[in-house]
């Protein structure tokens, strides 16, 4: 089974469905195969706090975005995730170079290493537009630094980068995280954050061949 998801490093809801479907294919003891497609939530963003994006955004008031966050943390608390979202948004434009890389490569620590990124950004509030803390992340997973720093000072696959979320909009997905599990030639759709039984009843349908739809809602 292969599972692609289309998720950005500055968005919770990314680390909080990611977290679910990996538990839900550990409690089924599925072989799965991994990639992440970078879908930039923020493209052209240099700084800016959640808090204040979250009321530009969406047309609240500093005190109902400041709510909304909190909010998020309580469902990420939940999971046990924990997530610390009045933060600073950067750049994760080049934390997508490094997991496409990574990927690319075929290397085995791939999954650690997105995970490891979303906690370092969404738990830790590192700067993960940093070179030097993807350099850390990165040889915390055992990949060669030196080689991930001239990554980083190149531009290599910025161009990749963008070209995942103009193929993600033209084909009408605006909102992430969203899911495409292949199994057997089939295609499961699933757009947005699902509970882990959501995950599991879609996994057991599609497994069995009684999934009706080509998309789960």
């Amino acid at each position: 089974m292969k599972i692609i998801h289309l998720s950005d490093f500055n968005c919770p809801y990314s680390y909080i469905g990611l977290n679910r479907i990996t538990n839900a294919c550990s409690e089924l003891n599925l072989d799965v195969e991994w990639e992440m497609v970078s879908f930039e939530l923020e493209p052209d963003i240099k700084s800016m706090s959640t808090i204040d994006r979250f009321a530009i955004k969406n047309g609240l008031s500093i005190k109902d975005a400041r709510r909304e966050i909190e909010n998020i943390e309580k469902i990420a608390e939940d999971e046990g995730l924990n997530i610390s979202y009045d933060m600073i948004l950067r750049s994760s434009k080049d934390a997508h170079r490094l997991v496409k890389y990574v990927q690319n490569k075929n290397h085995p620590a791939s999954q650690e290493l997105i995970f490891k990124i979303f906690e370092s950004n969404l738990v830790k509030n590192e700067n993960i537009a940093d070179h030097e803390i993807l350099i850390g992340i990165a040889v915390s997973c055992g990949l060669d630094g030196d080689e991930i720093r001239e990554l980083l000072k190149s531009d290599l696959l910025k161009i990749e980068v963008d070209l995942d979320m103009d193929e993600a909009i033209s084909n009408g997905i605006t909102t992430i995280p969203y899911y495409f599990i292949e199994n057997n030639g089939e295609r499961l759709i699933v757009p947005g954050v699902f509970e882990k039984e959501s995950f599991k009843i879609a996994f057991k349908d599609l497994l069995s061949g009684e999934m009706k739809d080509r998309t789960f809602i």
